[in-house]
């Protein structure tokens, strides 16, 4: 009997110990980290298997010659690290499920005994054993699973919001180079007009065709170009290095790549159904839904605390050799609610329940007036838009009724100059109108947190680390 009850604990043992993990260290190195960012590049093989699994079609020849906005925005997919954090608290709330899934474990004691007094031939020991097996009552374990299911469904759409705040970022500093190096060129055609103008001022001068105040203004204006222009000049570096930054990649991965700026180019379309406007950021937002499943969440966490009031049941089977004799025994336990049922937590659980209602009927609130602020400022910014176009075409026809008079000897240099200078001024004032037109669609398009044009794919996201193959390469 002795050598049986030995070779069942190690059985046990054995089992016990075959199913334990084992702590592996992954240490992190600063410097191996930032290596590895500095050799992020648009070129690497992994990005385009990425594109071609994305965009349904291999791209070729690669890299591009021009990256276009879709193809950066999966760019970004692919390397942002705040989609690494967003995947990493899923797989967080991923786990909790298999937490929550977990069945108490039973327990088995020894307690020997050894009796002093026995008689010749009897054996002194006693080998007690005892067993305790638990189990669950009123669908405690249920309730744990929705509750954890509902989180980690919670953690997931998290993942759709980070990849939209990525891709919302990437399109602002997108937009922000794009209008910086218009202009640095306006600027820099605005300096070359008043130089000219300077010069023929001066020349005027030294005949006495001109007053000195004409000329100290033209002076005046010409330093004040120079230095608009060195100030934009300043905002294109700055721009490009937030650019890279909005991808995840270093400054230097943009050397020599081709950016196409033809999305702002574009006037962007007038917003005719608000209605499916508002409809789309009430339903279809992925923080909407993450809060509805966050809000489900709690409602499992108030059912389970409910069903705590009902004691589990612990079943205490136990086998004692004594003194030669097998005695078997079974026992059953259970906590008796006697002093309390549970109130407090039930309590607890009850008021987040109705915290996570007044975060979602916040949340609500949040998003129709960020879409009636977005709707109200869209349509304002694309009137300005409007009167700015206007302005340019008259200063167009203005600059071309001056070019055919000097073209005829009916109009001088300085004219045509001055005539070049104002349609420069009312370029920079329509790129300015375009800019904040552009910026207002975007504010349109965070409210919903989808593209306003429907037939624009934002639906495959990356929710396992597209970088896995390559990182994990010897």
């Amino acid at each position: 009997m002795k050598l049986t009850k030995s070779a069942f604990t190690l059985i046990v043992i054995a089992i016990v110990s075959g199913g334990c993990a084992t702590f592996r260290a992954q240490p992190i190195s600063p410097k191996q980290r930032a290596a590895a960012f500095e050799a992020r590049t648009l070129d690497s093989s992994g990005l385009r298997e990425f594109l071609r699994a994305n965009l349904g079609h291999d791209v070729t020849p690669w890299p591009p010659k021009t990256w276009d906005f879709q193809k950066l925005t999966l760019a970004a997919f692919y390397y942002h690290p705040d989609l690494d954090v967003a995947r990493a608290k899923w797989s967080v709330a991923k786990a909790g499920v298999i937490t929550a899934g977990g069945g108490p474990n039973p327990s088995i004691g020894f307690i020997p005994d050894y009796n002093a007094d026995a008689g010749r031939g009897v054996s002194p020991w006693k080998l007690p054993s005892t067993y305790d097996v638990p189990i669950e009552t009123a669908g405690k374990r249920g309730y744990r699973i929705d509750q954890a299911r509902q989180l980690s469904e919670a953690a997931r759409l998290n993942i759709a919001t980070t990849a939209w705040r990525v891709r919302s970022r990437l399109r602002a500093r997108l937009l922000d180079f794009y209008a910086a190096s218009q202009t640095q060129g306006l600027l820099e055609r605005q300096q070359a007009v008043q130089e000219e103008i300077v010069k023929l001022l001066d020349e005027r001068l030294k005949y006495g065709e001109a007053s000195q105040p004409d000329v100290t203004l033209a002076h005046i204006s010409l330093d004040q170009a120079r230095i608009s222009l060195r100030r934009a000049q300043k905002q294109t570096a700055e721009a490009r290095t937030q650019l890279a930054d909005a991808l995840g990649l270093p400054a230097g991965a943009l050397d020599g790549i081709n950016l196409s700026f033809d999305l702002f180019a574009r006037v962007p379309p007038m917003i005719t159904a608000p209605s499916d406007v508002r409809r789309r950021a009430l339903f279809n937002r992925p923080d909407i839904l993450g809060a509805l499943a966050e809000y489900a969440a709690s409602q499992s966490a108030l059912q389970l605390e409910i069903a705590k009031q009902y004691p589990d049941v612990h079943l205490g089977p136990g086998y004692a050799w004594d003194q030669g004799d097998d005695k078997w025994s079974l026992g059953i336990s259970l906590t008796l609610p006697v002093f309390n049922q549970n109130q407090g937590p039930i309590a607890e659980a009850d008021a987040r329940r109705k915290e996570r209602a007044a975060r979602f009927a916040a949340l609500q609130a949040q998003v129709i007036g960020e879409v009636e602020r977005a709707l109200a400022g869209s349509q304002a910014a694309l009137q300005t838009l409007k009167t700015a176009d206007g302005l340019v075409s008259s200063r167009k026809e203005q600059q071309r009724s001056v070019q055919a008079m000097f073209d005829i000897g009916q109009s001088d240099r300085l004219e045509l100059s001055s005539a070049e200078l104002e349609l420069d001024s009312a370029m920079l004032s329509r790129l300015d109108a375009l800019m904040k037109a552009q910026q207002s669609l975007a504010l349109v398009e965070d409210a919903m947190k989808s593209p306003l044009n429907s037939s624009e794919s934002f639906s495959t996201l990356p929710e396992a680390n597209p970088r896995s193959k390559e990182e994990n390469k010897p």
